[in-house]
């Protein structure tokens, strides 16, 4: 049976928007945001995505305070209308394609509730496709386009309540879709048995918002330091009459806390800027959002109909801090640019061997 949308002219194949082009168990199309307040006191990450082949829709949201992540997460089976972006507690509004959204969140039983609005503050770009291949495996396949802009509504969390206001509350939001794991682990296979020890992946992507531009800086790099994905856009104000400004390729100097992989900041030249990224604080996506290797959910799997959870994750916990280093990590991202101070997104993961920076294997730390 046809589904809503189906009434649209929207098809690039001949399915119903029911189906994905691809059988691939790992087809996904997810939303991803954060907000903060230019503090790192509290840093809030939340998305939402639907799995089409796994019959699965769910969404989530965490708050950093402190050393502590609360997070919620909702997930229930996928419905025929695709336009309703809503499960359990959780909602997400388009009021304006492209430039203004609405999200919801009651969940304040489990710590967590907010209405927020994100008003975009520049054009939202198209990155380069992301490919990422592992042993002759397509493991990401994906397209995504990002943003910067800023927040007004209430965040709610543990019973105090932040008053959200556009001219402090900054962020970054991004949607992808494409192919990307997802759901219940597959079979290993030979990849468990024969695993490769020249394995390396490094990520960095900075999406800032400065008072007269914006930026959004990509790479992604194998352990040899080869790059495999690269971005560097500068976009300008709606109406301004000027195209966003591919900058070329530019260099990454990271500085790591001593004895760790987690970075302090980061120096980007490309062009004619110069760049310096400090962080102000982190959430672990792998410890509660539902990211990588993450203990308490992942996305796309199935629970059950009408699904919703809540946890704290302490990072100080024994049981928890050796696992931060693999994975991605979001900071509240400063930046300072040609006099100008910015505010957006520092995401940085470096897993396994990275020649560049000294990590010759996985136990590799910084000095």
């Amino acid at each position: 049976m046809p589904i809503p949308i189906d009434e649209y002219p929207v098809h690039q194949v001949p399915l119903s928007i029911a189906h994905a082009a691809t059988s691939d168990r790992n087809f996904y199309d997810r939303c991803y945001l954060n907000a903060h307040d230019r503090t790192g006191e509290v840093f809030l990450i939340t998305g939402l995505g639907v799995y089409p082949n796994l019959g699965v829709i769910d969404a989530y949201a965490c708050v950093r305070r402190g050393d502590r992540q609360i997070s919620v997460r909702t997930s229930d089976a996928l419905g025929p209308d695709r336009l309703r972006q809503e499960v359990g507690p959780y909602r997400l509004e388009v009021i304006e394609p492209l430039q203004k959204l609405r999200v919801v969140l009651d969940g304040d039983d489990h710590g967590i509730g907010f209405d927020l609005t994100w008003e975009g503050s520049y054009p939202a770009v198209e990155e380069s496709p992301h490919l990422l291949r592992q042993g002759g495996k397509v493991i990401l396949d994906a397209c995504r386009f990002a943003q910067v802009g800023t927040w007004s509504g209430e965040l709610r969390v543990e019973g105090d309540t932040f008053i959200v206001d556009p001219e402090t509350w900054v962020g970054t939001r991004d949607r992808s879709w494409g192919i990307r794991g997802s759901g219940e682990p597959e079979p290993p296979g030979r990849a468990a048995a024969e695993p490769d020890p020249r394995f390396g992946f490094w990520w960095m992507y900075i999406p800032v918002r400065f008072d007269d531009f914006g930026l959004i800086l990509i790479a992604q790099e194998d352990g040899d330091g080869h790059r495999t994905l690269n971005d560097a856009i500068r976009v300008w104000p709606e109406g301004s009459g000027r195209e966003p400004e591919n900058l070329g390729f530019p260099e990454y100097e990271v500085r790591y806390a001593t004895g760790t992989r987690i970075p302090e900041s980061c120096r980007v030249t490309v062009a004619d800027l110069e760049i310096e990224v400090e962080s102000l604080g982190y959430v672990v996506l792998h410890a509660g959002c539902g990211y990588g290797p993450d203990p308490a959910w992942r996305h796309g799997v199935w629970k059950e109909r009408g699904w919703v959870d809540g946890g704290v994750v302490d990072l100080n916990d024994p049981a928890v801090a050796p696992m931060i280093p693999f994975g991605v990590i979001d900071h509240v991202g400063k930046a300072t640019c040609g006099g100008q101070v910015g505010w957006g997104l520092f995401e940085h993961g470096t897993i396994g061997r990275y020649e560049p920076s000294g990590f010759t294997d996985f136990g590799s730390v910084a000095p």
